[in-house]
């Protein structure tokens, strides 16, 4: 006797009586948060382009002219950068990792905008200095700016907002789209094209079907950019910060304190009765050829940047940033006078979690698989630019014919709430609250929806009263 197949019924049913909540969610947020989304597409487009035309661009300040027989000692060089720009303070040295790189040094200075600096460019052969520019970390100018752009469109602390607002939807947007686009295909019985569009379709439908099947394809990539995209955020960002440090994710950091010198030690490590190492500003550099002396025996490889103490009785900072795969963060703490490695924290010993994040941002920014990683972030952007803009297609395709030439498409239907069981319900609303409460701006936004519908609900139900009213009169 043969056990009978287990019935999918009840299963699909369940997932059936979902699918009105999925549409009402999917239709308003993306109707709401669309343009948020797009912009960030068309923004994130720009920036997976740049890396190149950032390379050409500063040509001049990123290489040298001539490659030279033997480059100056680093100390020489710091002090030719100094001499042409005395204002503010050393805050990183990145040494030339190819033969006609340039080193940049790079100022804490008070007249750029906050998280900016001056790096100046020095050539390492004859200690010209060929420019300076106001950099954003490691990008230059034009890379930083359209970085800003995609992050808060220039609007500082308040243009954040939008990219978080996109980030926080994007996920749920995407999800619940993968589900409706199941639903349909298995009730039209086309499941095996899920990832292709019906072109032999007219209007709404063959839209739809381009709309679905371009979101199967970039589903996953959105995820990841979602997921990545919030961890940068304002205010999810901090939730993911403190789920970071829970987890032991955040990345291990050198310990560049030094040991208390002796009784017989002067600062700098000098005898007693000898003179002591210069003292703030300028004077925390001195070591420098030493700490990178010291980096090269430690097995430390390019590209490099090099940290000095903030103050003494501190050692030196280098560090690989190798953000290609495969990826090099080895790390280490030098005394400026004895050159001796005081402490190291490696790449392979990081948290696997920590490991990941710095992969997915890497992903993110499309540096991680170089021009390759570029190229899927520009088809994955150009993807999702066209998912939206059709979505808003279909919303004008389902506007009524006859009426107003204003009138826009109608929303799902309300109600689907109270079409749940209880249990359904129960599990609907604590999910919401739990994502809101991790993603604040998703639940301020989420919650702003609920109340714009009621609102209109209300409206409407008041106006259809008053017209029953009127026509028993």
């Amino acid at each position: 006797m043969t056990t009978p197949a287990p019935n999918p019924a009840p299963a699909r049913r369940r997932l059936r009586g979902l699918r009105p909540i999925l549409l009402r969610l999917h239709f308003y947020a993306g109707v709401f948060v669309g343009p948020f989304i797009l912009i960030a597409a068309v923004t994130g487009l720009l920036y997976a382009l740049v890396p190149q035309l950032d390379e050409f661009v500063y040509r001049d300040q990123l290489t040298v002219d001539q490659v030279g027989d033997q480059r100056l000692p680093l100390a020489d060089q710091l002090q030719a950068a100094r001499a042409a720009h005395p204002e503010g303070t050393v805050e990183s040295i990145r040494p030339p990792d190819g033969a006609d790189e340039t080193t940049q040094v790079t100022l804490a200075v008070d007249d750029v905008p906050p998280d900016y600096a001056r790096t100046v460019f020095v050539d390492p052969y004859t200690g010209e200095v060929r420019g300076a520019l106001t950099t954003f970390g490691q990008w230059m100018p034009l890379r930083a700016w359209l970085d800003e752009l995609h992050r808060n469109l220039h609007l500082d602390a308040i243009g954040r907002n939008y990219s978080e607002l996109a980030a926080s939807w994007l996920w749920v947007i995407s999800l619940a789209g993968l589900a409706l686009w199941y639903l349909h295909r298995r009730d039209t019985r086309k499941l095996n094209r899920i990832a292709l569009p019906d072109r032999e379709k007219k209007d709404r439908r063959r839209t739809l079907s381009w709309h679905g099947a371009v979101g199967v394809w970039i589903v996953v990539a959105l995820l990841g950019l979602s997921v990545t995209g919030v961890t940068w955020s304002r205010y999810g960002g901090q939730s993911v910060n403190a789920v970071q440090a829970h987890l032991d994710m955040t990345a291990p950091s050198v310990d560049t304190a030094l040991a208390a010198a002796g009784p017989d030690t002067a600062v700098g490590g000098h005898q007693h009765g000898a003179m002591p190492a210069p003292t703030g500003g300028d004077g925390l550099l001195y070591g420098a050829d030493t700490a990178l002396r010291s980096a090269a025996d430690a097995g430390l490889e390019g590209p490099m940047w090099m940290y000095p103490p903030a103050e003494h009785g501190e050692g030196w900072q280098v560090a690989e940033n190798k953000r290609d795969w495969p990826t090099r963060y080895d790390a280490i703490s030098v005394d400026p006078d004895t050159g001796a490695v005081t402490d190291r924290v490696n790449f392979a010993d990081w948290p696997f979690l920590a490991k990941l994040t710095d992969w997915a941002i890497g992903a993110h920014m499309g540096i991680l698989f170089g021009i390759a990683n570029q190229l899927v972030l520009a088809l994955v952007a150009i993807g999702l630019i066209t998912i939206v803009v059709r979505g808003y297609r279909m919303w004008w395709q389902r506007r009524p014919t006859r009426g107003s030439a204003w009138a826009a498409g109608r929303p799902p239907l309300r109600g689907t709430l109270r079409t749940l069981h209880p249990a359904a319900l129960t599990a609907v609303v604590v999910l919401a609250v739990a994502v809101g409460w991790f993603l604040p701006l998703f639940g301020i936004s989420l919650a702003a929806f609920v109340v714009v519908d009621l609102v209109v609900g209300a409206v409407k139900r008041r106006r259809t009263v008053a017209t029953e009213a009127l026509l028993e009169a």
